[in-house]
C-alpha cells in the first residue's frame, strides 16, 4: 500500500533503486535503458561522479539561503554562464525550480513589461495548438494540449491558439517548405489582426514541439517570419525550450539552428540534468531595463528560486557538456538514431513519421501509412508501446492525442548525451520489438 498519490493511481510502479550511465535499475535487479531521459531531463545519464562531487562541495558550503535576503556564489556563477552562452540580446536570468515555474514567470514578466511601459491594455497571449508549456494554471492555459486543459478550463486565463508548424499533418501535397512556412506564420498575423496588435502581449512557442506532438521541428524560415511579425507589431516573442533546449537538439539552444533570438526564453530539464530541480527564464536587456527603470521590482517569487544546490548541480552539468564536447556527440548520435529508426521502420505499415533534431526524436504511429489514418484512440497504442518497451528494459515517452488532443499516437526518444553507437542500436532494436508487439495486441 502506497501513500503517494501517483500519476496513475492503479499502476503498479517498479521501485527505482539506482542508476548508472544511461540505465536505471529497479529493486528486482532489472535494468532499463533510459531512452527518453525520463522526460528529456537526464542529459548526462545517471550517477555522474562529477555532478555528485559538485553537489557534495556545495552542501558542505551552503545548502540554502532565501533570495529575499541573500544571493549565492553558485547562483551568480550559473547566471553568468547562461548569459555568456545565451542567444543574442538575452542578458539576465531568473532562476526557478522547473519548466512550469519558468513559463509562469516569463508570462508575468511579459505582462509587467508592458505595465511598466504604460501599456496596461495589453492582455492577450497567443500560442499554438498541440503545444505544452507546463501544468501550472497560466502555463496550462498557454499550452494547447487539450487533454490536459479540459478538466481545468473554468480556472484558465483566456488565451488564443493558432495551428502549429506541423508539416507531416498540415503541409499540403505539393506545397514547398518555404510556402508552408509562410502560410503557417501567416496564421499569427491573422490572429494579431483579429485581436488588435495593441492588445497582444506575446506569442509563445516551443522551438521544437515536445511532448504533445512529438519532436516536431519548424520548417524552413518559419521562426524568422514569426520573429518579424512580432517585431512589426511590438509583441514579445517567447520561446519555450524547456524540453528541446540546453543541447538536446545538437546546439545549446535549439533556436540557434533557426537563426533567431527571442525576447524571453524558458529552459529547464537538461539545464540540471535531473540532479536537482531547476529552471530559468532568460530575458532581454529591454525587458530588464523597463522594470529596473520603472518599479525596480519584479512582482513574483518562489521560496526555492536561485537554490544554491540546484544552481551548483546545473553549473556542473553545463561544465561537463562543454568539457567533454557532448554537443558533437548529440549531433552524431542523433543522426545515427534517425538513420537506424528509418531503417528499422522503413516498410512498417504503422509508422507514419520519424522526425526531430539531435537526440530529440519522435515516432508517430498510424493505422494506415498511406492515408495517415490514426488508430482508434480507445486502443491507447502509445501506452501499449510504453508497456512493451518497459518489459524489454527500455524507457520511451508516450503520448496520445498527437493531432488534436484526441486522435493520434507517438513516442518520444531523448536519450542522454553520452549515448554510444551500440546503445543507439540497442534502443532501436528494443523499440522495434515493442512496436511490433503493441500493434499485434490491437489486431
Amino acid at each position: 500500500m502506497t501513500h503517494i498519490l501517483h500519476r496513475s493511481i492503479q499502476a503498479a510502479m517498479p521501485v527505482a533503486v539506482g542508476g548508472k550511465g544511461i540505465e536505471l535499475f529497479d529493486r528486482d535487479g532489472k535494468a532499463y535503458i533510459d531512452a527518453c531521459g525520463g522526460a528529456a531531463v537526464s542529459c548526462l545519464g545517471h550517477g555522474h561522479p562529477d555532478v555528485l562531487a559538485a553537489l557534495h562541495r556545495q552542501l558542505d558550503t551552503l545548502a540554502y539561503a532565501h533570495t529575499g535576503f541573500f544571493t549565492s556564489a553558485a547562483a551568480e556563477a550559473l547566471a553568468d554562464r547562461l548569459v555568456e552562452e545565451a542567444p543574442t540580446g538575452l542578458d539576465h536570468v531568473y532562476l526557478v525550480s522547473g519548466g512550469s515555474e519558468a513559463v509562469e514567470a516569463a508570462l508575468k514578466l511579459a505582462r509587467q513589461y508592458f505595465v511598466e511601459k504604460g501599456e496596461p491594455q495589453r492582455r492577450h497571449v497567443i500560442a499554438r495548438r498541440q503545444s505544452f508549456h507546463g501544468n501550472t494554471l497560466a502555463a496550462l492555459a498557454t499550452g494547447g494540449n487539450e487533454w490536459r486543459r479540459a478538466p481545468f478550463k473554468p480556472l484558465l486565463i483566456e488565451t488564443h491558439h493558432i495551428d502549429p508548424c506541423y508539416a507531416y499533418r498540415l503541409q499540403a501535397a505539393g506545397e514547398s517548405d518555404e510556402a508552408y512556412a509562410a502560410r503557417a506564420a501567416g496564421a499569427l498575423e491573422a490572429k494579431i489582426q483579429e485581436l488588435g496588435a495593441y492588445q497582444v502581449i506575446a506569442f509563445v512557442a516551443e522551438t521544437v514541439v515536445g511532448a504533445t506532438a512529438g519532436a516536431v521541428p519548424p520548417v524552413a524560415d518559419y521562426l524568422k517570419r514569426i520573429r518579424a511579425i512580432c517585431d512589426r507589431h511590438g509583441i514579445l516573442f517567447m520561446l519555450d525550450e524547456v524540453m528541446c533546449g540546453m543541447g538536446r537538439t545538437g546546439t545549446l539552444h535549439a533556436c540557434e539552428q533557426d537563426g533567431v533570438s527571442p525576447d524571453l526564453m524558458t529552459i529547464a530539464k537538461g539545464l540540471g540534468g535531473g540532479y536537482q530541480p531547476i529552471g530559468a527564464v532568460l530575458l532581454s536587456a529591454e525587458i530588464f531595463r523597463a522594470i529596473a527603470e520603472g518599479s525596480g521590482f519584479f512582482q513574483h517569487g518562489h521560496t526555492y528560486m536561485g537554490h544554491p544546490m540546484a544552481a551548483a548541480a546545473a553549473l556542473a552539468v553545463q561544465d561537463i557538456i562543454r568539457r567533454d564536447g557532448l554537443l558533437a556527440n548529440v549531433v552524431a548520435m542523433g543522426e545515427r538514431l534517425q538513420r537506424r529508426l528509418e531503417e528499422r521502420f522503413a516498410n512498417h505499415h504503422h509508422v507514419g513519421d520519424i522526425r526531430g533534431r539531435g537526440l530529440f526524436r519522435g515516432v508517430e504511429f498510424v493505422a494506415d501509412r498511406t492515408s495517415k489514418q490514426v488508430f482508434d484512440p480507445g486502443l491507447k497504442l502509445n501506452a501499449r508501446v510504453k508497456r512493451e518497451a518497459m518489459a524489454r528494459g527500455l524507457m520511451v515517452y508516450p503520448m496520445g492525442g498527437t493531432i488534436d488532443g484526441v486522435q493520434g499516437d507517438h513516442v518520444l526518444l531523448a536519450p542522454p548525451f553520452i549515448v554510444s553507437e551500440g546503445q543507439v542500436d540497442t534502443i532501436v532494436e528494443r523499440l522495434g520489438e515493442a512496436v511490433d508487439a503493441a500493434v499485434a495486441s490491437v489486431r
